[in-house]
């Protein structure tokens, strides 16, 4: 007897992606390695409930599977697997594809982005950015590879660019008005995600004393909760003081952030703690610059 086609119900669509929204916020608050294989499993039971189901059931429940693949893949890059990250980031397009989601793709490219990023090839970052600008996926898409384009250029030291691309940015973000149909693509948990790229490029650009500013302001709106985000853009900050000689503000705000790092240890922090690090070392003979050093050195140390 033929096995007839699972049909869910949409409140099962809408648990897994509520299951997801509490894996975000877990992911904010704890070491990535010990949500991979919850992560892992959730996607092998979504997978399987899609196989047994058919039409928008079938659809919606590979388009969220997709989603978790997706987080995975960041989840991989906190941990410092980045051929992991990315190789469940192409798991991720093609899930999505086959629940009749062609824009993860776009979405994967701002995600490509970011790994190229942090190895530093600039050059590398604004074609993959550009690749997801120059399709037709929603506003909200475009404007994310807008601002990690203007990150790469920021690198490349093009103010203009950079500029430029942050102003598209905030004007392709403003579009972006529609209900969302699942998770948010992209950080959630920044008042204006714009202006805090802002200051990460004013600092990339050499413009430490403008970047430490807008980084103190907008630092202040991350919800407590938001330990990773918390410690990303928090270091960014400390790197923009300590770049405009503020050793002092630089050093009381790294301290601040130590413990959050040992709660929610992230392989990309880390490589911003190395810089900082380096960056402190200009003010060896400070008594407040010895006394974190030992702390910083622990901390990207750690694996």
């Amino acid at each position: 007897m033929a096995t007839r086609p699972y049909e869910a119900t949409l409140p099962l669509v809408s648990l897994f992606q509520e299951r997801l929204e509490l894996m975000r916020k877990l992911g904010q608050a704890s070491a990535p390695e010990l949500l991979l294989g919850v992560l892992r499993e959730q996607v092998t039971e979504i997978t399987g409930l899609a196989v047994r189901a058919s039409g928008r059931t079938r659809a919606e429940l590979l388009v969220i599977a997709a989603r978790f693949a997706e987080y995975i893949g960041w989840m991989a890059q906190e941990a410092g697997d980045e051929a992991g990250a990315l190789r469940w980031t192409a798991e991720a397009v093609e899930l999505a594809e086959a629940g009749g989601d062609v824009h993860l793709a776009d979405y994967a490219q701002v995600r490509r982005a970011l790994v190229t990023l942090y190895a530093g090839a600039a050059d590398e970052t604004v074609a993959l950015a550009q690749q997801a600008q120059g399709s037709t996926a929603p506003p909200r898409i475009r404007g994310l590879a807008a601002q990690r384009a203007a990150q790469g250029y920021a690198l490349l030291g093009d103010e203009r660019a950079c500029l430029m691309g942050l102003d598209r940015a905030r004007a392709l973000l403003a579009m972006d008005d529609s209900e969302p149909d699942g998770p948010v693509l992209g950080p959630t948990n920044l008042a204006d995600p714009v202006a805090m790229v802002t200051g990460w490029c004013l600092h990339d650009l050499g413009r430490h004393r403008q970047a430490a500013e807008v980084l103190d302001r907008e630092c202040m709106l991350i919800p407590p909760h938001a330990l990773r985000s918390r410690m990303r853009y928090g270091v960014r900050r400390a790197l923009a003081h300590a770049a405009a000689g503020a050793v002092e503000r630089s050093c009381e705000v790294a301290r601040e952030l130590l413990d959050c790092g040992k709660l929610a240890p992230s392989a990309t922090v880390r490589a911003d703690v190395r810089r900082l690090d380096r960056e402190l070392m200009r003010f060896r003979t400070s008594p407040m610059v010895r006394d974190l050093r030992p702390a910083l050195t622990e901390f990207f140390s750690a694996r």
